[in-house]
């Protein structure tokens, strides 16, 4: 099968991010003016450089109660803060409530039953209990093709990491099987691991 997407794919649901998988899953934590607290997953996410450390995470859609784009963007571009947590398979029912288009007054750690825990260097709340939270200082938000498609780009100014997460001085994800996405409604969990050394080592 070949289709090119401006055409069209005829199939049920549309394949596009389905080929691109598994994808981590950024678990954005963010602020308004107002003080109230906001929580949704984007799995189109992921690290960008090491020094210094820089996390990415695509926003692409809109509510109608924010201008032109959603709560986590509305609220970043307002803070110029937010807070990746990670997700791992306990949360995942949590994480799902956090899906939900509520309205922008409403704090999505109460729905999902979460914790709040403040962080450290940045004015956001985090996921108390998640097995890591990176702090993000935004340094760009990029507005892409498409309607309401932004980039939002940070540097990591703060690191959480769970104790019992960390094993032989290594932060071990075999402890808690993160959380990832796969395409249309499907998920997976991370929980066969192998080493490869490569050539030059």
């Amino acid at each position: 099968m070949f289709y090119r997407p401006e055409d069209g794919h005829g199939l049920p649901h549309n394949p596009f991010n389905a080929l691109i998988t598994p994808r981590p899953i950024a678990w954005v934590s963010t602020r308004d003016r107002k003080g109230v607290a906001n929580l949704a997953p984007y799995s189109f996410f992921n690290g960008t450089a090491y020094v210094p450390p820089q996390v990415m995470f695509a926003s692409t859609g809109v509510k109608p109660d924010q201008d032109g784009t959603k709560d986590s963007v509305a609220n970043i571009r307002e803070s110029g803060v937010f807070c990746i947590n990670v997700v791992e398979e306990a949360a995942k029912d949590a994480m799902n409530v956090s899906t939900t288009g509520f309205d922008k007054d409403v704090d999505e750690f109460e729905r999902a039953g979460l914790t709040k825990a403040e962080c450290e260097v940045i004015d956001c709340p985090r996921v108390a209990g998640a097995p890591a939270s990176m702090e993000c200082k935004v340094t760009q938000i990029l507005q892409i093709e498409g309607e309401a498609n932004f980039v939002v780009h940070g540097q990591v100014v703060g690191i959480h990491m769970r104790d019992d997460c960390i094993r032989d001085g290594i932060f071990d994800v075999t402890t808690f099987r993160p959380l990832a996405r796969l395409g249309y409604r499907d998920y997976s969990v991370v929980d066969n691991i192998f080493s490869l050394a490569r050539p030059d080592d």
